[in-house]
């Protein structure tokens, strides 16, 4: 059996590597760890992983990043996978996008940066319980 992926999605790749090695510390090989720079690289990835029958459990995405921001991404990805747990992580977000990801992508949670580790951690716990 596929073991399920967490994806992180963020256009500063230091962020990306600091999200994999908390994941990994925390979790250890129970999930699989997936990163992408941008919404389309995370599309991309997504549907891979679902030509391989490897379903996704929880997105980690950033607000703003170039191209698509993370709110119309995560709006996206519940149109076709509503069950992914959806947790918004950013430095930058506006009241008004928060309420769009939350009203139409069924958002978790959304967390700011500098993050909690704990914090983060426990919301990824709780998120993956409630799915």
């Amino acid at each position: 059996m596929n073991k399920p992926v967490i994806l992180c999605v963020d256009d500063e790749p230091t962020i990306l590597d600091s999200l994999k090695i908390q994941l990994k510390k925390e979790f250890q090989d129970n999930y699989l760890y997936e990163a992408a720079e941008n919404a389309n690289e995370a599309l991309e990835i997504i549907e891979e992983l679902q030509d391989n029958e490897i379903s996704v459990l929880v997105i980690i995405s950033d607000w703003l990043m170039p191209g698509m921001k993370g709110d119309d991404f995560l709006i996206k990805v519940h149109k076709c996978f509503p069950n992914i747990v959806k947790i918004m992580l950013t430095g930058q977000v506006n009241k008004s996008s928060i309420n769009k990801a939350e009203q139409y992508a069924d958002l978790y949670c959304c967390l700011h940066k500098p993050w909690n580790n704990q914090e983060l951690i426990e919301t990824i716990k709780s998120g993956i319980k409630k799915g």
